[in-house]
Parts: C-alpha cells; structure tokens; sequence
C-alpha cells in the first residue's frame, strides 16, 4: 500500500497522523481498496526505490495507528 503523501520516513507518517491529519491509503493498480484492520504501508513513493515498511491499523478510510516496520 501507499498513502496519498509521499512520506519520506516513518517518522514523518506518524507525525502527520499524531498532528490530527488525516492519512489516506491506496493499492496501486487495480486492485480495490484495503480492508478494515492492518495494512502494510510502503515507502517512499515509485519511482525512489523503497526503503521501508510500516504497519498501520486502517479504519473508516484513513490510518488510525501506526506501528512496527522497518524505514531507512
């Protein structure tokens, strides 16, 4: 999955949602939506090469928690 911001780092993805925005995720493709529960967030955007990975719980359209994962 992706979010609608390119966040450059995991610190950055928590920040914006610890600020009150909210954080919208897609799959790439045409693939349909995620589903309630956790999801995978990978980051930074293609074509950057992606460094990372973080676990976020996904509800009613937007991220509510993120945690676990690896970001360089």
């Amino acid at each position: 999955m992706d979010t609608e911001t390119n966040f450059k780092t995991k610190k950055a993805l928590k920040d914006a949602g610890a600020a009150g925005k909210p954080v919208r995720c897609y799959r790439p493709g045409p693939f349909p939506g995620p589903e309630p529960g956790k999801v995978t967030l990978e980051g930074p955007h293609f074509p950057e090469p992606h460094r990372g990975y973080a676990v976020a719980e996904w509800k009613d359209g937007a991220i509510v928690t993120v945690s676990g994962g690896e970001w360089r």
